[in-house]
């Protein structure tokens, strides 16, 4: 089954609904800011010697520790890149009801003249904040993941 990819404002749409919007970028990404009520499960985190980006062995694990199958999830990252590499692997373990957000938090650029590709969530003006709300943080997640 193919990938449903969403937009910004279907996103919003769909999570004012009932739908989880789901940060996979870093802890840090989502701490300097993030879509209002979504949670963290980092897909890469920086590596604490070198700083280089890498894949967090644990993301499945928290996500299936938080979220039944059938729970909609709409994925955000930076651009869109990272959110369909964690729909592809989470569709694998059974979760169907999986969206990319294209343009994620702050678009999808050209990457030779720089225009929008698709637009981002800060830069359509939705909501966004700084902390997480109360059991969204990846540290929440991961403790209620490791409590399992």
């Amino acid at each position: 089954m193919p990938i449903t990819n969403i937009s910004v404002h279907d996103a919003h749409d769909q999570a004012a609904k009932g739908a989880t919007l789901v940060d996979v970028r870093s802890t840090r990404e989502f701490e300097a800011g993030h879509p209002a009520g979504a949670v963290n499960v980092p897909l890469m985190e920086p590596d604490e010697d070198t700083g280089v980006m890498t894949p967090n062995p644990d993301f499945v694990r928290v996500i299936q520790a938080n979220f039944p199958p059938d729970t909609p999830l709409l994925l955000s990252c930076q651009s869109g890149g990272r959110s369909l590499r964690a729909a592809r692997m989470l569709e694998t373990f059974g979760y169907a009801h999986t969206a990319n957000i294209l343009g994620g938090f702050k678009g999808k650029r050209d990457p030779v003249d720089g225009r929008t590709i698709d637009p981002g969530w800060q830069e359509s003006g939705l909501p966004s904040e700084t902390t997480a709300a109360p059991g969204g943080s990846y540290a929440e997640l991961a403790a209620k993941a490791d409590a399992t």
